[in-house]
């Protein structure tokens, strides 16, 4: 099973992401959980670096090539063998993140991100067996990112306008591949109840 938990930056994805697999492994099942584009593998680390860190002002088209190339190294050399042995894998973020910053933010095609991912990577990472988007408002988002100090990444530190138009992007998504939207304002173990809601349904 691959799951995916995507949304704006300070909206829980990884401390939702890192429940599940907690959750899962109590039930004695093998689970891997992903952060795209990093995860724990030194190429893709690399790929995140020079894409997020490094200060460089890369052409938006060149950040999905560097984010594609990163997820075909997560997804061959740590998904796909999970899954193979019928593991669960689960990812905080998959290319509906590309969509959001790099389709609505910076103006790329978004019907060329998607066959560039296609091109890429196979049917189930394109579709995965569960998508969850978490949302919050501008307000919140702003004042969970001051909580966590000095934004360190090229797209944190883009002016808000950026970050309005990839927040006003996730419920078209959400749409576009009929993905679940959950709140994310509300405590982090009604959010996380509202995910295995849906898994057990």
């Amino acid at each position: 099973m691959y799951i995916v938990i995507e949304g704006q930056d300070g909206t829980g994805k990884s401390t939702q992401a890192g429940l599940l697999k907690n959750y899962f492994e109590k039930q004695g099942k093998e689970v891997v959980m992903l952060e795209e584009p990093d995860g724990d593998l030194p190429q893709a680390h690399d790929l995140h670096d020079m894409i997020l860190t490094r200060g460089y002002d890369l052409e938006p088209l060149t950040n999905v090539l560097l984010f594609t190339a990163a997820r075909v190294e997560l997804w061959k050399k740590i998904a796909e063998p999970v899954l193979k042995r019928g593991g669960i894998v689960i990812s905080a973020r998959n290319y509906w993140s590309t969509l959001a910053y790099q389709g609505y933010g910076e103006g790329v095609s978004k019907s060329k991100i998607i066959r560039i991912t296609k091109d890429a990577l196979p049917e189930h990472y394109i579709y995965p067996d569960y998508g969850f988007i978490l949302t919050v408002s501008d307000r919140v988002r702003l004042e969970r990112q001051k909580g966590r100090g000095k934004a360190t990444e090229t797209f944190e530190k883009k002016p808000n306008e950026f970050q309005q138009k990839v927040n006003a992007a996730y419920p078209k998504i959400a749409k576009d591949f009929d993905l679940t939207v959950i709140d994310a304002a509300p405590s982090i173990e009604e959010i996380f109840a509202k995910i295995k809601a849906k898994l057990n349904s």
